[in-house]
């Protein structure tokens, strides 16, 4: 696969010069189960292998991920996000348009984070589409599912678990739901973002972990 076909098909692309691998995650996260042939997708049975190559390439130095989602599969994008965050390779995010829902784990599992001055993020309750059974079970492997995520947010980034939870639950903010829309300074503020920047901030970010070999 060429490159152009390579950032095509699983929008990834490699610079020859500096090692950068820039990898994108955008629209929907897809899990166990297809999206709709109409809406965009990022199949994690397409990045967790990349990920596994990218970590032992001896080319490639860093990795930029960039991230614009909506969110999607919550084990999917978790296991993802688990893969990013235990990468010996400089890593850093960048998040443009908006990292939502189980995009948010992936944005701060990354060495270092970035968000532009007009991305947003969501956090809010594990929730799911179709038929559920209504039994104690199914509630706590949901409570069981968000303690999973609020602990991986707080080993990956600042934030702190009361606060997280405190958005997740926020029933004033979203008009048909629970949960809260940070824009990037509060997602600074709070701890879930290093800094605000753009694609030079990430890049130049990356680079000097490469030269420090972090």
């Amino acid at each position: 696969m060429n490159e152009n076909e390579e950032i095509k098909q699983l929008g990834t692309s490699e610079s020859k010069e500096n090692g950068i691998h820039t990898v994108t995650i955008i629209g929907q996260i897809e899990g166990h189960f297809a999206s709709d042939q109409n809406q965009k997708s990022t199949k994690y049975e397409h990045l967790i292998p990349l990920l596994v190559a990218l970590e032992q390439s001896v080319e490639v130095k860093g990795i930029l991920i960039v991230l614009n989602t909506m969110g999607g599969d919550v084990e999917a994008g978790l296991g993802i996000a688990e893969m990013i965050a235990t990468m010996k390779k400089p890593t850093v995010s960048l998040v443009i348009g908006g990292s939502h829902s189980i995009g948010v784990p992936i944005a701060v599992a990354a060495k270092r984070s970035f968000i532009t001055e007009s991305a947003t993020m969501t956090l809010h309750p594990v929730r799911v589409t179709g038929l559920v059974v209504g039994a104690p079970q199914t509630y706590n492997y949901f409570a069981d599912m968000q303690k999973r995520i609020v602990d991986f947010i707080c080993r990956n980034s600042s934030a702190s678990a009361e606060k997280i939870n405190e958005f997740m639950m926020r029933p004033d903010m979203l008009a048909t739901d629970v949960g809260t829309v940070l824009d990037a300074k509060e997602a600074v503020k709070n701890g879930l973002i290093d800094r605000i920047g753009g694609l030079s901030d990430a890049l130049a970010e990356l680079e000097k972990m490469i030269g420090q070999g972090a």
